[in-house]
């Protein structure tokens, strides 16, 4: 959507400031690391943060920072999902994954490294320290052991398994949604317009949006082909991985994502202040075909 075209011109060049800036020396760890972090994509969790940040009524400046803090650990999950210890894959936006394009070990210090960045960049952010400190350690809960590398721990154990549909939620709710939901709890961290209750709201609101992103992931992973989504199709059946289409069918899938979907909207609608491009950003999650 061309809508989102300055603010994705934008995250691009303060992810790349952030990267020379702190490191102008080349090396092939940096190179690595530029590799999957400045790939383009749809930049879908810094446009979150951007469309928060304005409902909060937070400064773009600052946003930027927790943007790219982000980004960075999304790319470097990507990085270490497509290891071959992980989900041994070769493809990636529609190119060769990280390990495939430099080494395996490369691409494993690539990912650390950009874990650090983000915690670094953050760290910057030009903003109250206490409130600062919150959104790290929101950052940390976020990717660790009860966020993401949890969740991605408890889907290779459920390789295999029949997992049901409490522990698929459970386990994407860490793997996937939690990063996603720190697109909206971090900001959220400086408001100093929204009260407690938008504050519930919001969090909620992103609960939702994690749980509709993962099953439309699902869905898309059985029903696009490899050249639309940009990385193998059909790679969760090639794992035997538990997913919404598998334990629901397909049309049970597509329901309950526009239950959450629904859920979503109608949180918005409880909040006064303006949630125009946090609709927007809603819609290219859930309308996404790749």
């Amino acid at each position: 959507m061309k809508v989102f075209e300055p603010l994705q011109h934008r995250i691009n060049q303060f992810l790349a400031q952030q990267l020379e800036s702190g490191y102008p020396n080349a090396s092939r760890l940096k190179k690595s690391m530029a590799y999957s972090l400045l790939s383009g994509g749809k930049r879908v969790r810094p446009l979150l943060v951007y469309a928060t940040a304005e409902c909060a009524e937070i400064n773009l400046n600052s946003a930027d920072f927790i943007a790219a803090a982000l980004e960075m650990i999304h790319a470097y999950s990507l990085i270490h999902d497509d290891l071959p210890a992980m989900d041994n894959d070769e493809l990636r936006r529609g190119k060769a994954t990280n390990h495939i394009a430099f080494d395996e070990a490369t691409a494993i210090l690539a990912g650390d490294a950009l874990q650090s960045l983000a915690f670094e960049t953050l760290c910057h952010i030009p903003e109250n320290p206490t409130l600062t400190i919150k959104a790290v350690q929101l950052l940390a809960q976020a990717s660790g052991l009860g966020g993401m590398a949890g969740g991605q721990s408890l889907d290779l154990i459920s390789e295999n398994k029949a997992a049901d549909i409490n522990q698929l939620q459970n386990i994407h709710a860490a793997k996937t949604g939690a990063i996603l939901k720190a697109c909206v709890t971090l900001p959220l961290t400086f408001s100093r317009k929204l009260g407690k209750k938008n504050h519930k709201i919001l969090h909620d609101f992103a609960d939702h949006l994690g749980i509709a992103f993962q099953i439309v992931d699902d869905i898309l992973d059985v029903t696009q082909d490899t050249e639309t989504l940009g990385k193998p199709a059909h790679s969760d059946t090639k794992n035997n991985k538990s997913t919404y289409p598998g334990l629901l069918g397909l049309d049970g899938a597509k329901a309950k994502a526009a239950h959450h979907i629904d859920q979503a909207y109608g949180l918005m609608d409880q909040i006064k202040e303006n949630t125009n491009q946090l609709r927007r950003v809603t819609d290219l999650i859930i309308r996404r075909n790749h």
